[in-house]
């Protein structure tokens, strides 16, 4: 059993502190529409007010409310004394309605994981599965009931700095992460036990295609692109039981997904059958008049939970509003009744009513130091961080480095604790946090050879105005410091120990809040003070390793040609360094693919592999005159959908199919043989995509439609067989209905999206 495996086996074990779970006194139904009938309208909508901890609301104040019956739930509160007292305060309440406490839980809670994108490039379900259930064991034990994720949202426009936060650019490799997800948090039954949390996945919808890649922008998309492309993440999580769901801030089509009927109703409700909580955004019902669709905040409530917005998050708009609406007749009891439902139904699969204190447990076993290294789950988190990494240039076999190297370690992210992290770090603690030159420095302690040489080399970026932007999004304490020397100074230090050393390893990227909500780019490129740090390091000589440090695909054409090797770990979590360490000395061999195509430039945008067939496309090899092409740069990504290399080499062979043909509610099944060629075990991806040759509409070029990772030792070669169904060959036609039209298709499996064998079959009428 892998090492991933075996964890995940044992994190489904319940926590010590969970108490016993007696049985509900009524099933959900029965006990939902009791307490129903006895509430009155105050209490019910104070069940769908849904409050953070803060200078506007104080921990007192809020026990005063909830003891009124004026609040569901809350967000942002991570401990349990403070849990437990607004807990108590509920059940002096008159009709003791449990509260529920909320957390950006994303990836990882006190322990760290890498990013989505991270957790993406492993292409590893179980190390997805890790990560949710760790974290939902670690949230569980500070109080959390529920989280807002996973975050799925498709992410082909690497501008938009919410890219770093979702899993990449192809449905069916973000659905499959999103059901594993869900079922790492919930832990796979209802109601959600003690040690694991209920999801609400995010943003509902269409988040990632925001306009411009600039957040909270508008979204305007054609309904069979919506069904094909981008819903299909939020259905599978849906699908895989997810309790909840959080709604988008954008508008799609020229209506705000809070007050979007067809999106919330007619495809959510009725279409999709979902039965569970729907969460506002933060401050989402108010911001509907803005967005010029209500005149006024009485009219922002009544389209809101007109159109089943269940909870409000962080305003006072349906506790001011919703009393006067009901009264009027504008907004019926009805509407009232179906959102408190959702929100004591949510409440009861959270395993509340059973006990209140499910997650809080009791004060003796409060613990002392809330990021006590105690309760970190380093083990976990270094082999998923391993995972994570995609190797992305290796001349002259430059990595794995030798142990007895010495080391010019440089660049603003090789001893950045915070920038570890990456964004969304929920309860991460940035002093837990081991940075690549603390990873290096244990390496080389440990063997006893080598040395590892420092030098900072260059700030993040010397423009100003960017770090003040920066440092505002982190009022309390300021992430971004600047070295105050100067830049040629910096270099220079940086240039006398590269010349001291064997190999430099330059860490350089972005600071995690340049990857972060509300931090969209114009430019993908790294920032000058960085790029000329990479050029002076380049003249030495010496081989040169960089290592990203990011949370976006960058335009990285100037370093490929600099770099004689290049790693890509994005922000890997509380023990990245020690995870990419492993990596740099091959005591891992990296085995991640990029789930999303790294552009050339800014100007390729939208660069993804599985654009719509064209009428005029350009070809490889042949004039791009009259074909659709950039003429200024080399047309494609620099780096394709599915590629990353590794320490050792593999060959596939051509693609047997069982069959030529396939009868309806038939199969074919698809085969390869894969040779590990090289000298050393390693992993590798292979990966099925599907091509419709002719349909009724417009198809992609090419489809994710399975994957399978395996291990193989020196030599070892393996048969790898996929299974093509009907319902791999099916799309959304222009009716929006779900069909695989009869004709040829092609089989195409590889290692990435680019190079792949094929052979081809027909599906009969």
């Amino acid at each position: 059993m892998s090492f991933v495996l075996a964890l995940a086996a044992g994190l489904a074990s319940p926590l010590a502190f969970a108490q016993a779970q007696p049985a509900a006194p009524k099933n959900k139904t029965a006990l939902v529409a009791d307490l129903i009938s006895r509430m009155t309208l105050d209490e019910k909508i104070g069940q769908l007010r849904l409050i953070s901890i803060g200078p506007e609301m104080p921990i007192a104040q809020l026990a005063d409310e909830i003891a009124a019956g004026r609040v569901g739930g809350t967000f942002n509160s991570v401990n349990r004394p403070d849990n437990r007292r607004l807990q108590d305060a509920a059940m002096k309440s008159r009709l003791k309605i449990p509260m529920f406490y909320a957390y950006d839980v994303i990836h990882g809670h006190r322990t760290t994981f890498p990013i989505g994108l991270g957790l993406a490039s492993s292409w590893d379900l179980g190390a997805v599965d890790v990560m949710a259930r760790t974290a939902a064991r670690e949230a569980s034990a500070d109080s959390i009931d529920m989280t807002f994720a996973p975050m799925v949202d498709i992410a082909r426009d690497p501008r938009w700095g919410r890219t770093s936060e979702g899993f990449g650019e192809d449905p069916y490799l973000v659905s499959e992460i999103a059901k594993a997800a869900v079922k790492g948090f919930q832990g796979g039954t209802l109601p959600v036990p003690g040690g694991h949390i209920m999801t609400a996945v995010k943003h509902f919808a269409l988040y990632g295609a925001v306009e411009g890649g600039r957040d909270y922008n508008t979204v305007d998309m054609s309904p069979m692109r919506m069904y094909q492309d981008y819903l299909p993440p939020y259905r599978a999580a849906i699908d895989a039981g997810s309790g909840g769901v959080m709604v988008a801030l954008n508008s799609i089509n020229g209506v705000p997904a809070t007050s979007n009927t067809w999106l919330m109703q007619d495809l959510l409700r009725k279409d999709w059958g979902f039965k569970g909580v729907a969460v506002s955004d933060h401050g989402a019902i108010i911001e509907l008049i803005r967005h010029g669709v209500a005149k006024d905040e009485r009219e922002a409530a009544k389209l809101a939970i007109n159109n089943g917005i269940d909870l409000s998050m962080a305003d006072s708009v349906y506790l001011k509003e919703l009393p006067g609406l009901v009264k009027s007749g504008e907004v019926s009891m009805k509407a009232i009744d179906n959102a408190v439902r959702e929100v004591l139904g949510a409440k009861y699969d959270m395993g509340l009513f059973r006990d209140p204190y499910l997650r809080i447990g009791v004060a003796k076993d409060d613990p002392p130091d809330l990021n006590a290294d105690s309760r970190l789950s380093r083990p976990a988190a270094r082999e998923v961080a391993r995972k994570s990494m995609v190797l992305l240039e290796n001349r002259n076999r430059t990595l794995p480095l030798a142990r007895s190297a010495a080391i010019a370690l440089v660049g603003p992210l090789a001893d950045a604790p915070i920038d570890m992290l990456g964004s969304w770090s929920a309860a991460g603690y940035s002093k837990n946090a081991v940075t690549l030159r603390a990873g290096l420095n244990a390496a080389v302690a440990k063997d006893g050879k080598g040395r590892v040489i420092y030098a900072r080399g260059a700030n993040i970026t010397n423009d100003e105005s960017i770090v003040k932007y920066l440092n505002f999004l982190n009022w309390d304490t300021p992430e971004v410091t600047q070295d105050p020397r100067a830049p040629a100074e910096m270099i220079a230090e940086a240039v006398k120990a590269a010349q001291q050393a064997d190999v430099v390893v330059a860490a350089v990227g972005e600071a995690r809040g340049m990857s972060h909500e509300s931090s969209s780019r114009t430019s993908l490129d790294l920032p000058q003070s960085q790029r000329d740090l990479i050029t002076a390091l380049k003249a030495t000589g010496k081989p040169l390793v960089l290592v990203l440090m990011n949370g976006r695909p960058l335009a990285l054409v100037r370093e490929q040609q600099e770099a004689d090797a290049i790693l890509e770990t994005w922000y890997t979590g509380t023990e990245g360094g020690n995870a990419i360490a492993d990596v740099l000395y091959g005591d891992y061999n990296p085995a991640g693919k990029l789930p999303i195509s790294f552009p050339r430039s800014v100007g390729q945008i939208p660069t993804y592999y599985n654009h719509p067939r064209l009428g005029r496309p350009f070809t490889e090899g042949k004039p791009g005159n009259y074909t659709s092409q950039y003429y200024e740069e080399v047309t494609g990504p620099l780096y394709p959908f599915g590629y990353g290399l590794s320490y050792t080499d593999f060959t596939l062979s051509d693609v047997t199919l069982s069959s030529p043909t396939m009868a309806r509610k038939g199969k074919v099944e698809a085969t390869v043989t894969v040779k590990n060629t090289g000298q050393r075990a390693g992993e590798t991806v292979v990966q099925l995509y599907i091509q419709d040759v002719a349909a009724s509409v417009v198809r992609p070029v090419k489809e994710l439609r399975d994957f399978r990772k395996l291990m193989l030792q020196p030599g070892e070669e393996r048969q790898v067989r996929f299974t093509v169904d009907e319902d791999k060959l099916k799309f959304f036609n222009a009716q929006l209905r779900r069909v695989a039209e009869p004709g040829r298709f092609n089989v195409q499996i590889g290692f990435d999206s680019q190079s792949v064998r094929e052979q081809g079959f027909e599906l009969l009428q």
